[in-house]
């Protein structure tokens, strides 16, 4: 089921729903696109036709984060809850595991990938890892990481190189990769690896997982800027 929230579609689903519609995707081998929408990523969509077609074009959209959320209920659309994309994947990863899915991991700094990879099959035993690839790559060598990743013959990648980067890597070269599902998944392999440590379960059951990512790095306040003009932009199209 579906819903629209200022003109970008929205999957309304739960987890366990969304990973199911994932399982159907790969068992069709055909390629599909995965977004998880966050407040910032929508509220530049607002200005950036491309980052509007990301959405309108992928094959499941799920709300990532509470302001999704609170924003479709603002508009009196239903949203059962909130799928992040780190929470996405740790589930596609599971059932992966169970399934023999074959998944590759492409981004974040050198080495974080490859670390990301070795934990995850420590907590998933049976997960078939086909390959990693760090993200930082020029456009030139975009096609070549995809043709590298081809090789692996992987179902399933887990595209980790920050948005709107990551849409247009997966929008250009899915394809090109054979795989049949591709997912936007921002810093998750950082903290997979260790290297960023996630808000505490109280935080994130207060809804508070961004507070805790400013305190962490307060270099990203002029980002954060970004939710106070997108719920004002909510309020304004929908109850003003």
């Amino acid at each position: 089921m579906k819903t629209t929230l200022l003109g970008a579609p929205i999957d309304t689903l739960t987890m366990e729903e969304s990973v199911e519609k994932v399982a159907g995707f790969i068992k069709s081998g055909q390629p599909h696109r995965v977004l998880t929408l966050n407040p910032e990523f929508l509220y530049r969509a607002q200005f950036d036709p491309e980052l509007m077609e990301f959405a309108r074009r992928a094959a499941l959209v799920t709300p990532d984060g509470i302001g999704i959320v609170w924003a479709c209920r603002m508009a009196g659309r239903r949203v059962v809850e909130r799928v992040t994309g780190i929470d996405l994947m740790l589930s596609l990863v599971h059932r992966a595991a169970n399934e023999g899915w074959r998944v590759y991991l492409l981004g974040a700094a050198p080495g974080v990938s490859e670390e990301a990879a070795g934990r995850l099959c420590q907590g998933y035993p049976g997960l078939q890892v086909a390959g990693t690839h760090q993200g930082y790559f020029s456009d030139e060598e975009a096609a070549g990481v995809a043709e590298i990743v081809r090789q692996t013959r992987p179902q399933l990648i887990f595209v980790a190189l920050g948005a709107p980067k990551q849409e247009q890597w997966i929008d250009r070269y899915l394809e090109q990769t054979g795989a049949s599902v591709a997912v936007g998944v921002g810093g998750s392999f950082d903290v997979i690896a260790g290297k960023v440590r996630r808000a505490p379960r109280w935080l994130q059951r207060l809804h508070l997982e961004w507070l805790a990512r400013l305190l962490r790095e307060p270099s990203r306040w002029r980002r954060q800027l970004i939710l106070p003009r997108f719920v004002w932009m909510v309020i304004k199209k929908y109850r003003l």
